[in-house]
Formats: structure tokens, C-alpha cells, sequence
């Protein structure tokens, strides 16, 4: 039987080199920095094993201590600097494409939505810690 999964997608374009990108986004010391989709939550712990077949976990917390969530899968597929795929934890896919434009860098991923919030209330989480990358990345650093 086939399912029907909703793929949702988010971009943005950061003013910084692929090469900052990719380890903003895959080190774990920055990963606790931009990690969280607004100014009450945060991700106090984060590790990555960044290979195919490695596996990654962020702890992700109200800073109220009041709820909490580890995020972490499987890496399918990885090319450095361009390319990340990985599977969550629920079975979910996710896609990570990481485009030179230039002196900036296109970050797209695709991902399917869980069942459980609106597909819209999911994309608007995802898209405000791909936001929050964005800001931290080209205000942090080198």
C-alpha cells in the first residue's frame, strides 16, 4: 500500500560562503547556538557523526525547563559542502541541499511532515530555525 507523504520545503539564501555553512550547520558548538525556532527554546546538547550510516541527535528544550525533545536520526547520504540526507527517528526523510551562489550559499530541505501539527504550523517551525541559521551564521565568526 502506498502512502501519501507530504513533502514540505524551506530556503533561504545566507551571505557567507559554503564552506562556513556546512560547519555551522554540522558542528555541534554551533549547532547549540542556532538551533531553536524562537527565543524560549533552546538546544542545550548537540552531536553529530557526520557520515553515511552515522547517526545525529539535538537536545531541544523550553528554557523553562517546562518540555523537551531529542531530534536525531540516521545520515543516508552525505557530500561535503553540498548534500545531506537523513532519516529521523519516526522513519521521516529528510533532504538538505546546500547551493553556491556566488559568495552566498542556497540552503533548501525538503522533509515529510508528521502527521500530528498542521503541515503549515510544521513548515513555519522548520523555516524559523532555518532563519535563525541564517542570522547566526552571517553574524558569528569569520
Amino acid at each position: 500500500m502506498a502512502s501519501n507523504k507530504t513533502i514540505l520545503m524551506v530556503e533561504t539564501t545566507i551571505n557567507a560562503p559554503v564552506d562556513k555553512v556546512w560547519e555551522y550547520w554540522t558542528k555541534p558548538e554551533h549547532i547549540t547556538r542556532w538551533n531553536n525556532a524562537s527565543d524560549d527554546w533552546h538546544t542545550p546538547r548537540a552531536e553529530n557523526d557526520l557520515r553515511t550510516g552515522g547517526s545525529f541527535t539535538s537536545r531541544m528544550e523550553a528554557k523553562d525547563g517546562s518540555m523537551g525533545f531529542d531530534f536525531g536520526g540516521v545520515y543516508d547520504e552525505v557530500i561535503s559542502n553540498e548534500y545531506i540526507a537523513y532519516t529521523l527517528g519516526d522513519g521521516r526523510k529528510v533532504k538538505i541541499n546546500f547551493s553556491v551562489q556566488g559568495k552566498q550559499t542556497k540552503v533548501t530541505e525538503s522533509f515529510e511532515a508528521e502527521s500530528t501539527n498542521p503541515a503549515e504550523m510544521q513548515q513555519g517551525g522548520w523555516q524559523a530555525i532555518l532563519n535563525n541559521f541564517k542570522q547566526y551564521t552571517e553574524t558569528t565568526g569569520k
